[in-house]
């Protein structure tokens, strides 16, 4: 999921990591400073399009590592959310660094998450801009339930759950979207489908080449990931 700037933000937030409280945290998440960048899928690749597979084994290095990659892959494309198959894996398993409306960020992986259906009875749905960093440049305005809680497993196999609010709660449904095969495009009328993809390829190169820049001063230590 791209960024979008979250208002009223308090000064010195709280962070939850895994759905936890800490004391404190760095800028970006230590996982990163292990992770190597890798190329973002665009709409239109099979991956994106298909309910990826179930992580079977937890605890592996392989694992570990697709995380760590994720981490700074999201952040060097400025994103808040990524899911492997942003990467070209066909793992079910996402990555995020979000805030909430409250300006309580959020940081941390979920492996093989399961949205809670939404109580009918329990609030209404929001109307706010999203974006996709697999549909790089536009954003459309998209309902979205104002609550989200998402169930399911960290990379070492210990069941977790994570609950959102505002902006992370859409964070949270838009990436357990992907790792069904479903990107936010998909929700939207087609009318509107079809502007936004027309705008991605307006936009698109100048997306590409803010990354590979945002890459490249990385690679040079002009941006320190830990």
């Amino acid at each position: 999921m791209s960024e979008q700037h979250v208002s009223d933000q308090p000064a010195e937030p709280q962070v939850r990591v895994q759905g936890e409280p800490v004391d404190s945290y760095p800028e970006m998440a230590p996982e990163a400073a292990r992770g190597e960048v890798r190329r973002v899928t665009v709409v239109g690749e099979e991956v994106l399009h298909r309910r990826n597979a179930d992580v079977t084994e937890f605890g592996t290095p392989e694992l570990s590592k697709l995380i760590d990659d994720m981490f700074l892959t999201m952040y060097v494309a400025e994103g808040v959310g990524l899911a492997a198959n942003q990467v070209g894996v066909d793992l079910r398993v996402f990555v995020y660094d979000c805030p909430d409306d409250e300006g309580v960020r959020h940081v941390g992986h979920v492996v093989n998450p399961v949205l809670d259906e939404r109580d009918p009875d329990e609030g209404g749905l929001e109307v706010e801009n999203e974006g996709c960093l697999s549909v790089p440049g536009p954003h459309a305005e998209l309902a979205r339930a104002g609550r989200a809680v998402v169930r399911g497993f960290d990379k070492d196999g210990t069941p977790i759950v994570v609950e959102g609010t505002g902006y992370f709660a859409r964070c949270l449904q838009h990436e357990t979207d992907h790792t069904l095969g479903r990107l936010y495009i998909d929700r939207l009328p087609k009318r509107e489908r079809k502007k936004v993809l027309k705008q991605m390829n307006e936009m698109k190169n100048d997306v590409f080449a803010r990354r590979e820049a945002n890459a490249q001063a990385l690679a040079s230590g002009e941006t320190n990931p830990s």
